[in-house]
């Protein structure tokens, strides 16, 4: 469960990422951003 929790982080912190080149406004940046840190905490946790 943590290596799946591991890899939806680093697709979110990808999207955030593209994101952030395609200057978009800053709130579904921040979102994003937001939903791959809590993802990494917990597959962090998990572990």
């Amino acid at each position: 469960m943590s290596i799946l929790l591991l890899a939806l982080a680093g697709l979110l912190l990808g999207g955030a990422l593209s994101l952030r080149k395609q200057s978009t406004s800053k709130a579904p940046f921040v979102i994003t951003l937001l939903l791959a840190a809590v993802a990494a905490a917990g597959g962090l946790l998990w572990l």
